[in-house]
């Protein structure tokens, strides 16, 4: 297995994320800190999200990079993330932005009666216990014609770990109306290299 494929495996064993939160900005796609990565991530979220400004949840949202490129783009973003280490990194990414880091559980955020246009999430539906049940409940934190942008794979080899995009597209059958893949195996600029596993990014409607 390649080392990310490692480290994601790591996450189902329950990594400490406190931990990695010193270098996790040093994966190429977690920092952005290439401009042509970053210019690649924040071109996908422009094609993405709604054109207006819009409430964004980012769910898992680590060091907040792409909570960074939506609160460039105009968006009013919450981010949420299980490791204090990691929600501090991300406010102090996002000091002076319209935004709000909180600490909690993505599959059952602290978000109270709020509701939002988009849920943005990326690497961490499929190391959730029962996805479905989480794919419901994150329904309900969207507004009539919000969207979800997950983003998502399956990495390594010998022993694959993640979910495939036919699987979470069935999942989300129940609680979306138009779904839309987009794979991103074939663009090296977003990951720092080229890779040959699945990875790809499902917009649905609801």
């Amino acid at each position: 297995m390649t080392n990310e494929s490692e480290h994601l495996v790591a996450v189902g064993a329950g990594v400490d994320w406190d931990a990695e939160a010193a270098a996790f900005d040093d994966e190429p796609d977690h920092g952005l800190r290439a401009p042509e990565v970053r210019a690649a991530w924040a071109a996908l979220l422009r094609s993405w999200l709604p054109e207006r400004p819009a409430d964004l949840l980012d769910l898992g949202c680590g060091t907040g990079s792409l909570s960074l490129l939506a609160a460039e783009q105009g968006h009013r973003v919450t981010g949420v993330d299980s490791s204090p280490a990691m929600v501090e990194r991300a406010r102090a990414k996002l000091a002076g932005r319209d935004a709000v880091v909180l600490h909690g559980d993505a599959a059952a955020p602290p978000v109270g009666e709020q509701r939002y246009d988009v849920l943005l999430v990326r690497h961490v539906l499929w190391a959730l216990p029962d996805p479905a049940r989480v794919l419901r409940h994150w329904r309900t934190l969207l507004r009539p014609g919000g969207r979800f942008v997950l983003v998502e794979g399956v990495w390594g080899t010998l022993t694959p770990v993640g979910i495939p995009a036919d699987r979470l597209t069935a999942l989300l059958e129940p609680v979306a109306g138009s779904v839309r893949v987009q794979r991103l195996s074939d663009e090296p600029v977003l990951w720092g290299k080229a890779v040959d596993d699945e990875r790809y990014a499902v917009v649905a409607t609801v």
